[in-house]
């Protein structure tokens, strides 16, 4: 992700959530967050999806994730993740964390697909409505597809 990206960004976040970033919080995000790594999607030349991870020493914790509204259905979240997983993995990370809601059933079914175990609760996490989120653990070296480089594998 770019800087220029940021408007495209901003409109698939008002489109997916209820409460979405600023502009200036990707700013920030791009020019400021030294742990921060962002992907986009593109499709013939238009951005249609994006995801996000701040990489702290070896734990990757998804930031946002979303897919332009009339390309969903079409497992470009699912390719997003996979990304992510394996840019994690290359950057160092062992495991990978986010938060969903307790009522986001289809994205709970994605993430567990990719390997993602339910590992808590945040109460009234969500500021739009109070809602919990639940909290899900991934070891990367455990989710297929996602291979540890062979020298981290052995340390």
């Amino acid at each position: 992700m770019r800087v220029d990206d940021i408007p495209t960004i901003s409109e698939i976040e008002r489109e997916a959530f209820p409460t979405p970033w600023s502009e200036g919080a990707f700013h920030n995000e791009l020019t400021n967050n030294h742990f921060a790594h962002y992907l986009v999607m593109e499709l013939d030349g238009q951005i249609v999806g994006y995801a996000g991870m701040w990489l702290i020493v070896d734990e990757a914790h998804i930031t946002n994730i979303a897919v332009r509204q009339g390309y969903r259905g079409r497992r470009l979240g699912e390719r997003l993740l996979t990304q992510m997983q394996a840019a994690a993995v290359f950057l160092g990370a062992e495991r990978m964390t986010l938060e969903v809601r307790v009522t986001n059933y289809v994205a709970q079914r994605l993430y567990a697909k990719l390997g993602f175990i339910p590992g808590g609760l945040r109460k009234n996490y969500y500021t739009d409505n109070g809602e919990d989120a639940l909290i899900m653990w991934a070891e990367l070296s455990r989710v297929e597809g996602v291979e540890i480089p062979y020298d981290r594998a052995e340390s």
